[in-house]
């Protein structure tokens, strides 16, 4: 996967592109459980689109999270994403979200389906995430949890 988008990037260095995009994975974004060498891979991808803007180049890095109509994200791996607030995006979204990421010129775009009320308690539980906390459906689960809390003390 990097020694592949290295490669275009280097093929294509001098290239007036319209676009140069790079799928990558919200495991780079936010980190996925036992796949650290996948996080890592994708986390590499969304820096190769910030280094080709800093040469002045295009690149839009998308961190994809899961996609329905089958793939990777089925099955078990599925609702392993579903107890944890990630849903399977369906796929007339997933390209809409593609195509707005291209057209805005972004350089790294995070797309994914959140139930934020399930995966808000489980990602800020260990310390804060300043990543997601000025999202407003963050900001309200944040404040439940706090309410409940207060509640339970």
């Amino acid at each position: 996967k990097t020694a592949g988008a290295v490669n275009l990037d280097r093929a294509f260095a001098d290239v007036d592109l319209d676009a140069f995009v790079v799928f990558s994975s919200n495991a780079g974004t936010w980190g996925s459980g036992g796949q650290a060498a996948y996080a890592a891979a994708n986390a590499y991808l969304d820096g190769l689109a910030q280094t080709r803007r800093a040469r002045g180049l295009r690149a839009t890095s998308i961190a994809w999270g899961a996609w329905g109509g089958g793939g990777l994200a089925t099955g078990a791996a599925e609702e392993h994403l579903r107890r944890r607030g990630v849903a399977p995006m369906p796929v007339d979204r997933a390209i809409a979200a593609l195509r707005q990421a291209v057209e805005q010129d972004d350089t790294v775009v995070a797309v994914t389906d959140v139930d934020w009320d399930r995966f808000v308690p489980a990602f800020t539980s260990a310390r804060r995430r300043p990543l997601i906390e000025d999202i407003p459906e963050v900001r309200k689960a944040l404040a439940e949890m706090d309410r409940a809390r207060a509640e339970a003390e």
